[in-house]
C-alpha cells in the first residue's frame, strides 16, 4: 500500500517496484507510524508516517542503499533521495506520508490517522506538525486543509516532473494544541 501510494516518487530512488518495496520493508521503522485496521483487526487499510527524534517511517542510510543497490547504481539513487529528505525543526513532527487503500478512501480512514499522528505529536510535546503536499494530489491537501494544515510555501519543481511525476511542492503547517489530562494516551 504505501509503495502503491508513493512508488512513482521514490521509484526513482528504490526502483524497480520489488526492489523498492524490499528495501522499504527491511528498513521500515514501525515506531514511527501509525495503522487503521479494517472492522476486524486483521487487515491494514490505512498508514501514516512521522519523522521525529532523527527517525521517521521509512529508513536505510547511506551504507543500507549502497549495500543493497551497489555504489555506481546507490550513488546516484541517493542524490535522489536526499531530495526528499526532510528534517524536523524543535517541537516540530514532520508527517512522512498517508495511505489509504483504495477501497476505504472517503470513509473517514484518512482523518483518523491525521487525529493519531496530531495525538502523538502532542504527546512528544511538539508544537506543530509539517507536512509537503505535490501538486498531483489534490485529494490528499483537501484532507490536510480540513483538518487544519495551511499552506505556508510552494515549491516549483519543474526538474521533478519527469523524474518524480509533480512539479510542485506545498509545505503545509498545523499547530498542535497542548496535551491536557493525565498520564499518556
Amino acid at each position: 500500500m504505501y509503495w502503491e501510494a508513493f512508488g512513482r516518487k521514490l521509484g526513482a530512488a528504490l526502483g524497480p517496484p520489488e526492489r523498492g518495496r524490499a528495501f522499504i520493508a527491511r528498513h521500515l521503522h514501525r515506531d514511527r507510524g501509525v495503522v487503521a485496521l479494517a472492522p476486524g483487526g486483521r487487515h491494514v487499510v490505512g498508514v501514516a508516517g512521522y519523522r521525529l527524534g532523527g527517525r521517521g517511517l521509512t529508513g536505510g542510510g547511506v551504507r543500507d542503499v549502497l549495500t543493497g543497490y551497489g555504489h555506481l547504481r546507490g550513488l546516484p539513487r541517493l542524490a535522489v533521495l536526499a531530495l526528499l529528505e526532510r528534517t524536523p525543526r524543535p517541537g516540530e513532527l514532520v508527517m512522512d506520508g498517508i495511505a489509504v487503500e483504495a477501497s476505504h478512501r472517503g470513509m473517514g480512514t484518512g482523518s483518523r490517522l491525521l487525529a493519531e499522528i496530531a495525538a502523538v505529536a502532542a504527546e512528544a510535546g511538539c508544537s506543530r506538525i509539517r507536512l509537503d503536499v505535490v501538486d498531483v494530489n489534490p485529494r490528499a491537501r483537501a484532507l490536510y486543509e480540513r483538518h487544519g494544515f495551511r499552506a505556508v510555501r510552494t515549491e516549483r519543481t519543474p526538474y521533478l516532473k519527469g523524474l518524480m511525476g509533480f512539479g510542485a511542492v506545498t509545505t503545509m503547517h498545523r499547530a498542535v494544541p497542548a496535551r491536557t489530562g493525565e498520564g499518556p494516551r
